[in-house]
Order: structure tokens, then sequence, then C-alpha cells
């Protein structure tokens, strides 16, 4: 949207996003050195940020699982095996081995996962999802693409969401470049 020669942002609800239109003015009159953009990013993303997580919690809590429970299901669903160590668990979730444990002992407690020793690691515990975990992150997918859920108002944007973000990552170091066949 275009406004006396500025360019502001419109919300779907068709007012102007307060972020644009109070930075980009301030910016040069304040004296602020550089382009407002970095900032505007920087604030955008972490307000989107806020956004689907008071989403997805908002889904989980109807589910009664934690946002950290939830991921920590999936990353067990998402396994050939549907099991993998505690400490595997902690580097692919980036969390601290305490929370891994605290998360696998209110999951374990709720019937979704179970324990075992890792049959040639006598030193290695095993996370495995169990049919009610798998169940559980079935249900969560389906909520979440649930005309009436939290994430309704994202409007099926997910995957244009996590395309957008992908070259801002690849250009951080954060993923690597994917070389695809034709």
């Amino acid at each position: 949207m275009i406004e006396a020669g500025r360019e502001m942002a419109a919300d779907p609800g068709g007012g102007a996003d307060p972020l644009v239109m109070g930075v980009r003015d301030r910016w040069d009159a304040h004296g602020l050195q550089g382009e407002p953009w970095p900032f505007m990013a920087i604030c955008s993303v972490a307000r989107l940020h806020q956004l689907l997580k008071k989403a997805l919690d908002d889904e989980l809590k109807r589910l009664d699982l934690t946002r950290t429970g939830y991921f920590l299901l999936t990353a067990l669903a998402l396994t050939t095996r549907g099991s993998a160590r505690l400490s595997t668990l902690g580097r692919f979730l980036m969390m601290h081995p305490t929370t891994v444990k605290l998360t696998v002992d209110q999951l374990e407690a709720a019937g979704l996962v179970g324990r075992t020793r890792h049959p040639r690691d006598r030193r290695a515990i095993l996370v495995e999802i169990t049919p009610d975990g798998r169940e559980r992150v079935n249900e969560v997918g389906a909520a979440l693409e649930a005309p009436g859920s939290a994430f309704a108002p994202f409007g099926g944007m997910h995957r244009e969401l996590f395309e957008a973000l992908q070259p801002a990552r690849l250009a951080a170091g954060d993923v690597e470049p994917v070389q695809r066949a034709d």
C-alpha cells in the first residue's frame, strides 16, 4: 500500500504495520546510521515468532502437550525406528540434556514414550515413541491444519513462509545448499 509517497505494509484487517509506518520516517530524522531494514526485519521475524509460538501453544494446550514435548515426540516419530538416544534428541532439538530428560519424564508419565536400554551400548538409554505418542503427533498435525485452529489465520502459508526464510538461513550458514536432481 502506498500513502503520501511512503510504503506501508498492510495487515489483513486493512490497517498498516506500525513498524513500517514509524521506523522508516524516523530513522533518518533521528540521524541513525545505515538503513532501517535490518532492524525492521529482526522485529518482524521476532513478532512472527511470537504469533506462531502462541498459536502452537494454544493448540498444544488443548491436546495436553508442551511445545518441547511436541518437538520431542515429532522428532521420535520421524526416526526410522521411532526411537533415539537421549543425547541424540538433545543435539537434534538443541536442548540441554536436563531439559530432554525432564521432558521425557513427563511424556513417559503420560504414556507417550517409553525408555529401553540400547541393544549394543549398555550405557545408553533409548527413548521410544508409543502408539499413543504417535497418535498425539497426528492429532497435533490435524489440529494445526484445521480451519478453526489457532493456525487458521496463517491460511496455509507455512510452506511459503518456510521457503521465504531459507535463503536467509543459507546466507547465515545455518543450512547447507541442496543440489536438486531435475
